[in-house]
Parts: C-alpha cells; structure tokens; sequence
C-alpha cells in the first residue's frame, strides 16, 4: 500500500477505489481530521482504532440531528436520503436514550436469534434459486443477479411483505442503491412509496397478524408500550435500508476480496468441502474488517465540547467514525492490510460498537456465510472478469460496494 506523502484528497472516484492509503495518512498525521464533504457539510473524521471505539460509546455524541449546529438546509444533507421528508425519523439510527432504549427492547423482542436462526433455510433457498439462474450461462455480474436480490428478498420475507409485492421492493431499493451517491431526488421519491406501502401493510397486519416480523414488532410491548403505527414503520424501513445494502457490499466485498486472494479462497474451500465451517465463521469476521460493507458510522453530533484523540470537537459539530480506517489500524492488528481468514483476534467494528451496535448483524452473518459457501461449492472455479481498475465502487459517505462484479466460472454439468 503506498501511503501518500502529502495530506491526501478524499471523496474523489480514485479514493472510493481504494481509500485505505488516504486513511493510512490521516491515522498517522491527523487522526481526527476536519474535512467539507461533497455535500457542503463540514465534519470530524475519526481515524484511528481507540478512537474510533471511544466515540462510539460516547454519550456526549448524540444521534440525533436537533443537535447538528447548521441550519435547516444542512440538516437535510445528513441521515439517509429522503426520511425527513417521508416522517421516518424516529427509528434507532436518529435516537438516544431513554427513547433508544425503549425502542430496542421492544424491537428485540421481534427481531430475536430464534427468528434468525429459523430463516436459514429461505435463506439457503433463495441463494440456490439465484444461482440456478445464471450457472448455466458461464458469467454473470455477480451485484445485480446474486449479492442484490438475495437480501433484499430475504429481508422482504422476513418482514412479511407478499411476494407478489417484493419486485416493487426490488425496484425502489434499487433507485436507492443506484442514486445513493449522487442527486437525492430519486432516492427520496423511492423512500416515499415505501414508507407509504408500509404504513399500508402495518395497517393490515394489526387487523389480521401472521408469523413474521411486522407483525411480531406490532405484538411487542414492555411494561404496557407498544410501537406506535409510525415508529413501526419507520423501523420497518431502517431494517431495509440498512439490512439490504450492508449484506449486498459483504457479499459483493467478500467475493472480490477472496477472488484476489487466491490462496486464502482455496483455504476457504477446502474447509467447505470437509464441512468443517470453523474457517467460514472467522473467514466473515475477517472480511468484515479487512473491506466491510460499512465505511463510516452513521452520523453522530456533539452534544458539548469535548476531545477525541486530542482534537477538541465543538458543540453542534458532527463526527462521522471511519470504521473502514479503524479496523485496518496497525495499533490493533497485526499486518491489517492482509487478509487472513483464520484470524481470531479480530473485534472489528464492522457492524459499530456500544448501544447502537448493528441490531441486524446476526442476520448479514448468516446471509454472507450462506451466500459464500453456495457461491464456492456450486461454482468453485469462479474467477473475476474484468480487471481491477475496470471495476467502479458506489459514491457515498456510510456504504462502501461495488457497483458491478463481472464473473465467470465453468458452468455445472
């Protein structure tokens, strides 16, 4: 990796190739570093591993926007592109305690390891189907015809959306993935009809119930509350947006980085074959943190003055946690631009750190380890097909994946 000499400059499609030299030189020579983004929005990042896990815990950084400093126009260029304007801000990114606390219990009394672990199956399901249509072909772009459906029908089965509903989910999930980057228009339009169809679908299922998730988070209460209709949508609608597009970029992320690393694939499939999952099960931590499909935290606002890393934040500013930075610190970890798949000591902060730590990781675990696993058992001569530098990687702040993954492989007999 060659780190540059000079302070480096980020948001450029050159950097979203391969930001890590660029955050090798802020660790090193300005660990919290103040930077405009492409939105206009000034704030902190935070580079380094201690640092990072500091901030994350830290009380005094709100989740909620009321206390971004800026004004009304810069409010809206942070948080997830058109949830201000479809009234879905009260779900577990934007809060803090007391509310967050209340939120995620109840949430959690749906959303529970049995659910997850009983969905393994569809899950199994869905990834076998995917790849039955495309194995006989030799190619595919492994984004859009395995890593993007895959969660997104997974996630739409778990909520309880019909399936003959599910392809408009496809479709507006699609508009946010294609334009997350860039205008915000289509993004927000998309956001819209999917709030409006979930406040529909909650509607229907407090009349008439069924066994999934919706309907378990509608069931939920503690100590006599329960979620209101609007709190239960926009619920609904973080675990979607957050839930498809992480396991997408671990998918997509995963198979690039095991593709270029060809030793460590072989490893991996060997350990497939003999069934012996151990090396998959550290193998998805390792490729959480070597390239995850989370780049930065969510935003977070200093609530007061305070230091991180020896850089004083003012009241009002936000910070933004380089988990991508972070967890290729070498104060933490031992050679971290190298991928090891049997490394054990490993507390990556892929999936965040503290109280706001990801509520749906158990799912995209298992979603990666399945999708895999399928991948190199069915078409284990898998190879890229198309050059590194011919691959583009989505824009954007919080989400790092690529926009396609040409492959192709020997089809089955």
């Amino acid at each position: 990796m060659n780190v540059p000499n000079t302070a480096p400059e980020l948001f450029t499609w050159e950097f979203a190739t391969d930001p890590y030299p660029a955050y090798a030189w802020l660790r090193e020579n300005s660990p919290v570093h103040k930077t405009k983004l492409p939105s206009g929005v000034e704030a902190w990042l935070v580079t380094r591993y201690a640092d990072a896990r500091q901030a994350l815990a830290d009380t005094r950084l709100s989740k909620n926007p009321v206390h971004h400093s800026e004004d009304a126009h810069a409010k809206g260029k942070t948080g997830i592109p058109g949830e201000r304007s479809a009234n879905l801000m009260t779900h577990l990114l934007n809060i803090d305690p007391p509310d967050h606390t209340r939120l995620r219990r109840l949430v959690s009394k749906a959303f529970t390891p049995r659910r997850v672990a009983e969905f393994e199956p569809r899950v199994q399901e869905l990834a076998d189907r995917l790849i039955d249509r495309f194995a006989g072909t030799g190619e595919a772009d492994l984004i859009h015809e395995f890593a993007f459906p895959l969660p997104i029908y997974a996630i739409c089965d778990l909520l309880g959306v019909p399936r003959e509903d599910q392809d408009d989910f496809r479709d507006w999930a699609g508009m946010m993935i294609r334009h997350g980057g860039g205008p915000r228009g289509g993004v927000a339009r998309s956001v819209k009809k999917m709030r409006g169809y979930l406040a529909e679908l909650i509607h229907r299922k407090r009349l008439d119930p069924g066994d999934d998730l919706i309907s378990d988070l509608i069931r939920a209460s503690d100590h006599g509350e329960h979620l209101t209709e609007n709190e239960a949508a926009a619920m609904c609608f973080v675990l979607l947006f957050a839930g498809f597009e992480t396991t997408i970029n671990l998918i997509g992320n995963g198979t690039y980085a095991l593709l270029r690393n060809p030793a460590q694939r072989s490893l991996l499939q060997d350990s497939i074959q003999r069934k012996d999952h151990r090396l998959l099960e550290t193998g998805i931590e390792e490729l959480l943190r070597f390239d995850g499909p989370v780049e930065m935290a969510t935003w977070r606002y200093a609530t007061q003055p305070l230091v991180i890393g020896g850089q004083r934040i003012t009241q009002g500013e936000p910070v933004l946690v380089v988990l991508a930075a972070a967890d290729r610190d070498p104060a933490r970890f031992d050679e971290p631009a190298t991928l090891d798949l049997s490394r054990t000591d490993n507390p990556h902060l892929g999936y965040g750190h503290g109280i706001h730590y990801c509520l749906g990781a158990p799912l995209a675990r298992l979603e990666g380890r399945i999708a895999l696993a399928t991948l190199l058992t069915r078409l284990p001569d898998i190879q890229l097909a198309a050059t590194p530098d011919e691959l583009r990687w989505r824009g954007g702040l919080i989400m790092r994946g690529l926009r396609t993954l040409p492959i192709a492989f020997t089809p089955p007999q």
